[in-house]
């Protein structure tokens, strides 16, 4: 979750998530320093989100399909119970009568 919680990450995320990308082309569209940009590289390696391969002098970044299945996996989870919550919240305040009241089912 830290490593999407950065704006920039999730764009470079959407980037390479349509083609595999040398660090260079990806810092290019952004308005920050390459190395902050590797640095937000370095994160999503590390969370498992994106592969790094290297050729000769370049390094090339693509997503890891597998690293964004089991982040989709958590979310789902995580968005099925606050749904549940929700609807459970949402029932208990249809039983209420005009006072605040709980009416028995």
């Amino acid at each position: 979750m830290r490593a999407i919680a950065e704006p920039r990450r999730r764009e470079i995320l959407l980037l390479v998530k349509q083609g595999e990308l040398s660090s260079g082309e990806i810092a290019s569209r952004f308005d920050v320093t390459p190395p902050a940009i590797s640095q937000h590289l370095k994160v999503l390696v590390e969370a498992g989100l994106v592969s790094l391969r290297k050729q000769g002098t370049r390094r090339l970044y693509r997503t890891r399909p597998e690293g964004l299945e089991e982040l989709r996996a958590y979310l789902e989870d995580f968005w099925d119970e606050g749904l549940r919550l929700l609807k459970a919240a949402a029932e208990t305040e249809e039983r209420k009568d005009g006072y605040g009241n709980i009416r028995p089912e």
